[in-house]
């Protein structure tokens, strides 16, 4: 299944689940994290990520989508870019990974991801980008698997 890389707001995409480049307490934060929570409602999605408790580097949680058009949101929390030489590019990929996983577990047709890390988190954007794709096409190659993936840039 092709996947495609799209430039526009995360928030509006229709795909069943939109990942959240979250933090570790899943906590309102900056950036995407900011966005996600302020269009979701930001009540109802604190409640239910403090229910949760939090999440660690490199895995994925998931909660309900509330007032975006995707029906859930996947929580992942990527590294912070220390220089590369820390285990980044590795927890970057299991973010990717672990965000496929949940939603195919969960039965999901679509995902729509951010550039995880890219932001506030300070990792090169062509870097991210380079980690994005090849952990999309690995999870893509599995011919078992039937699901629509985009990676949703700013525009």
């Amino acid at each position: 299944m092709p996947w495609q890389t799209v430039c526009g707001d995360l928030t509006r995409m229709t795909a069943e689940a939109v990942v959240n480049a979250a933090n570790s307490a899943l906590a309102q934060g900056g950036g995407v994290c900011g966005a996600i929570f302020a269009a979701a409602g930001a009540q109802k999605l604190t409640q239910a990520c403090r229910a949760i408790g939090g999440c660690p580097a490199g895995q994925a949680v998931i909660t309900p989508g509330f007032n975006l058009p995707a029906k859930y949101i996947i929580h992942t929390v990527g590294p912070v870019w220390s220089g590369g030489s820390r285990g980044e590019e590795e927890l970057l990929a299991a973010c990717y990974r672990s965000s496929l996983a949940l939603a195919r577990e969960k039965g999901l047709k679509s995902i729509a991801f951010p550039l995880i890390s890219a932001g506030i988190y300070g990792y090169p954007k062509e870097e991210a980008e380079k980690v994005a794709r090849r952990e999309i096409e690995n999870f893509l190659a599995d011919p078992d698997i039937s699901m629509d993936v985009y990676l949703v840039l700013r525009a």
